[in-house]
């Protein structure tokens, strides 16, 4: 019986190319298991850009490196305005109505499972999972 070798990753992300997610963001694959379906991003969004409305179906963190994103409308609405050197979590099943970056953005990104885009009655409309990602980031595109 031979014993299992443990091995740590390395990536050096500015070496990653950025592909794109949807309309005005980008990102690069840091990590994504099929087994665990865990996923590790780092999301570049141009001013303007948005994410559709969304359901989170594992909970989500990340950390702004840079910019400005308005969760559900932005602090003034009542939602979130996450800066530079803000950190957020995101539980399993929160929905996001509206998540806008109003000038360039950067941002760090985990979530612990799919993320579902849905319609204002909820509705599928499209998914986003660990093994989509590695699959799409491998031919250089996604359309969610």
């Amino acid at each position: 019986m031979s014993a299992r070798v443990l091995q740590d990753t390395y990536i050096a992300a500015d070496s990653l190319p950025w592909v794109p997610f949807c309309e005005g963001i980008e990102f690069r694959l840091l990590h994504a298991s099929a087994e665990t379906g865990k996923w590790t991003v780092l999301f570049n969004c141009a001013r303007g850009s948005s994410f559709a409305r969304h359901r989170h179906l594992g909970a989500g963190e990340y950390l702004m490196l840079d910019g400005r994103m308005e969760v559900r409308g932005g602090a003034a609405a009542g939602g979130v305005t996450a800066l530079a050197g803000d950190y957020g979590y995101e539980p399993n099943g929160v929905i996001h109505d509206s998540t806008c970056f109003v000038e360039p953005t950067r941002f760090f990104f985990i979530n612990h499972g799919p993320i579902v885009f849905i319609d204002e009655l909820n509705n599928l409309t499209g998914l986003v999972d660990a093994p989509l990602l590695m699959e799409l980031y491998a031919k250089g595109s996604v359309a969610v």
